[in-house]
This record gives C-alpha cells, structure tokens and sequence, in this order.
C-alpha cells in the first residue's frame, strides 16, 4: 500500500480529469460492453463523478447506463444484525457484491445475455424495488458508482478510486463509526494502488490525479 508520503499527486481541474476519463473509457471497443466502477467514500461523492461523465460520453457516440450498488445492498436484517453502527458489517456484509455481479455485472461478460436488472433493493423502504430488466446495447458503458468496491473481484474493465487521507476522512466523514472501515480498506485492499485512476479528494474543489513512486 501506498503511503501518504510515498503519493506523487499531480492537480488536475475538475473538467480535465472527467474529460480525460471520457477520452480513456470511450477508446475502448464499441462492439463491447464496458463495465466502469466509480469508488470511493459518500464524502466523496462518486455518483457525482459517475453522473459528470454521462454527457461527455455520449458526446463521444458512447451509450451509458448508470447504476449505484446502493442500490443492491442487503436487507436491513442482514446490514445490522451485528447493530446499525458495526463498521465490520458494513465493510463485509452491507453491500450483496453476488446480487450485483449476478444481476449487472454478469450479463455484461463477453458473450452474456445484456439484460441487466438496475436496481434490486430499496434501502429506505428496506423492500425490493420491483425495477424491470433492461437489454442493454452492444458497446453501452455501465458507470456503477459505489463505495468499498475495491477488492471484491467485481469483473470491471476500468475502475477510478476517489481517496481521503486518514486526516480528511477524520474531516470530512459524517457517519464516524465507518471511518474504521475506510482505513481497513485501505490496508487490506490499497485501492489507489489497484484503481485504474486514483484521486485524491481531500480538498473537494482541488483534485489531483495519484502516481505511484
């Protein structure tokens, strides 16, 4: 793992960094589905980032569809059987990665079905969302955002992590309870180290792009 003062961060405007992501993910094959993973904290905001490279895709005559894997958590039985505030819980056991890779990540193989199920369960209602499949087109990108992705051996051909510090993650983490769930993330899985893009996010309006020594 990569530590805070072994990071080369090389700033990047915002509209550089979505406009280089767009030029990197539509250079892939257009005969092919492209399953991109936006990670990081809800600090972070991935789904924000997710959303931001919608157009700029589309602008490159690439099709998107976008999914959240908040959308594909396990029911509330399962999330707090251990408390609503475990922070081993919700790294293990909140998100259900086999839901998400069966029902959206799967069917976007080489080869599989494309008919892709966007949203499973409803976390507030706590109840399925009862959301239709969808056939999704040849050469579509899936732009799922979603925390603590990293690791789990989701099949994803690009993935871009978002990255506090353990300072700004003490700054700017509303729920503190997970924040040990963020700094075993970064033990165990190094996400800025396996993530195609690494940002580094600790000052929300000021990117910059990660570089490995």
């Amino acid at each position: 793992m990569m530590q805070d003062e072994e990071m080369r961060a090389r700033p990047i405007t915002t509209e550089r960094l979505i406009e280089d992501l767009a030029d990197r993910i539509a250079a892939y094959s257009r005969q092919d589905w492209v399953r991109v993973a936006v990670d990081g904290a809800p600090a972070t905001h991935p789904a924000d980032l997710a959303d931001a490279l919608v157009e700029p895709l589309r602008v490159r005559g690439r099709g998107t569809l976008r999914v959240s894997s908040w959308d594909f958590l396990r029911p509330a039985s399962l999330r707090f059987e251990y408390g609503k505030q475990d922070p081993d819980a919700y790294y293990d056991d909140w998100l259900d990665a086999n839901a998400l890779t069966r029902e959206v990540l799967a069917p976007l193989d080489p080869g599989g079905s494309g008919k892709v199920l966007p949203k499973l369960w409803d976390p507030v209602k706590d109840r399925a969302t009862r959301t239709p499949y969808t056939m999704v087109a040849p050469g579509t990108i899936l732009l799922l955002d979603g925390t603590l992705l990293l690791g789990r051996w989701l099949p994803l051909e690009f993935t871009v992590h978002l990255r506090l510090s353990p300072a700004a993650l003490e700054r700017r983490v509303t729920d503190a309870w997970t924040i040990p769930a963020f700094l075993r993330y970064e033990q165990e899985v190094a996400p800025a180290s396996v993530a195609d893009v690494a940002v580094s996010v600790d000052r929300p309006h000021h990117p910059a792009l990660i570089e490995e020594p």
